[in-house]
């Protein structure tokens, strides 16, 4: 909580990029905030994480793949108001890792071109990263 009152939530997403230079986008299953919409993959930072480290393990949570935080190359970060809280999200970028994409947690997974991300409703936060990643990708 901020001084003025201000709850800010921690979280921490990847843009994981295949070898054609797609990203992969997770749709936010129902019952769930925000329901429907497309997210990069990631999560919450808890308590003595540091960003790297809860985004390995988000997304062996969420995809069941693993990566190593020398395959996380940070890019850019959210900074986003929500009627509730205010979100602080770093975005890593990542071309490496083991395993098969799961939507472990019942969500769907799409691979998508960067410049296809703007074709996805999105997470107000997620928004301006698409044009940042369009640019960069």
């Amino acid at each position: 909580m901020t001084e003025t009152g201000v709850k800010i939530l921690y979280v921490v997403a990847c843009a994981l990029v295949d070898s054609e230079g797609r990203i992969l986008i997770c749709q936010r299953p129902e019952g769930r905030q925000m329901a429907g919409l497309w997210e990069f993959p990631g999560g919450k930072i808890e308590t003595g994480e540091r960003p790297e480290q809860a985004l390995i393990r988000e997304l062996n949570e969420e995809l069941g793949i693993d990566t190593s935080e020398n395959c996380l190359a940070p890019f850019t970060f959210a900074s986003h108001a929500y009627e509730k809280f205010h979100l602080l999200m770093p975005l890593y970028i990542c071309r490496k890792w083991q395993g098969t994409i799961t939507g472990c947690e019942g969500q769907a997974t799409r691979w998508v071109r960067a410049n296809a991300l703007k074709d996805y409703p999105m997470p107000p936060a997620d928004i301006p990263l698409i044009a940042m990643l369009r640019d960069f990708l």
